[in-house]
């Protein structure tokens, strides 16, 4: 297996099976230092740059968090538009980089560009993390989330998965990539207009992903052992900031997870999952019920990133 020291983690197209139960084992290693808030001195000597060219809070603030956990230091940016980057001089990403290798030891990298973390990848010396591109991948997030199922459930392989949301999302994308080395089928409801690409359809059958759409979450529930919820009222991820300019719909009922199509139609130790934010696709009433572990996602976000951060700075192996 690669060594993760110096790797960049870019998409979950390139990580083997072993690659994932080897972060997971890891993972479990660096959990209790979240759980009991402590903070250790792994990464005293290392500095984090976060370079988000796009608004972010759990993303941005896990990795932060999770460099403050283990003893390093934070710098960068969470606003394009506040650096040369994104005003007059619009600084292209070589270029960007080429000075934020000088100012830390690991990139992470938000950009509504496809791509754009590749980029950097190209020209940085140091470990490029990919915290979202455009309408790309997102792989710390699924990586959390398998995280997350293997904590709760005990298991990846065997599992059933629901995948609700918009398909062109970079979630979505990741963790089809992911599910292709376990033995796990995946089905996937979304609007028409929304669904899964000719492409990404073409490349999940490549990877021999065992996956089928079905038009309504009622259709696909009761089977289900993973529920994963993603928005279907988006922004478009191909700006720097897209913000509200009139009002937006609601979720469609095909869309929305509520109390009582969990209590009715789900199974009783079947997990829902949402990255986070959301709007009306799980009501707040469900954040109490049996099924809900978002919460416990987003804690395993920090695991995960500090797990991350430690293997390609070489602190762990």
């Amino acid at each position: 297996m690669r060594s993760f020291a110096g790797r960049d983690i870019l998409s979950l197209k390139e990580f083997e099976r072993n690659e994932f139960f080897h972060v997971f084992d890891v993972a479990a290693k660096m959990e209790p230092i979240a759980r009991y808030r402590k903070n250790v001195d792994m990464l005293k000597e290392k500095t984090l740059v976060t370079a988000f060219y796009q608004p972010s809070t759990r993303t941005r603030l896990a990795h932060e968090a999770a460099m403050h956990r283990l003893g390093g230091h934070v710098t960068g940016f969470s606003d394009a538009k506040m650096t040369r980057a994104g005003d007059f001089y619009q600084e292209s990403i070589k270029d960007t980089v080429k000075m934020l290798e000088f100012y830390g030891d690991v990139i992470v990298m938000r950009h509504f560009q496809q791509g754009a973390p590749h980029e950097a990848a190209r020209w940085a010396s140091v470990p490029i993390i990919n915290g979202g591109d455009g309408w790309g991948e997102h792989p710390t997030q699924i990586l959390t989330d398998l995280y997350t199922v293997l904590r709760e459930k005990g298991r990846i392989d065997g599992l059933k998965w629901l995948a609700v949301g918009d398909m062109r999302m970079r979630t979505m994308h990741s963790l089809g990539y992911a599910l292709s080395q376990f033995d796990c089928p995946v089905t996937f409801v979304s609007p028409p207009e929304m669904s899964l690409t000719e492409d990404f359809k073409a490349e999940l059958k490549q990877y021999s992903v065992n996956f089928r759409e079905v038009d309504h979450v009622e259709q696909a529930i009761a089977d289900a052992d993973v529920i994963l919820v993603e928005p279907v009222v988006q922004p478009d991820y191909t700006k720097s900031r897209d913000e509200r300019g009139k009002e937006v719909s609601l979720t469609p009922a095909n869309y929305q997870i509520t109390r009582d199509l969990l209590f009715n139609k789900a199974k009783s130790d079947a997990i829902l999952l949402h990255s986070l934010p959301r709007m009306d696709e799980i009501p707040s009433d469900v954040d109490i019920t049996k099924w809900s572990r978002y919460w416990q996602e987003a804690f395993n976000g920090v695991v995960m990133r500090m797990t991350l951060l430690a293997m390609v700075l070489g602190a762990m192996e």
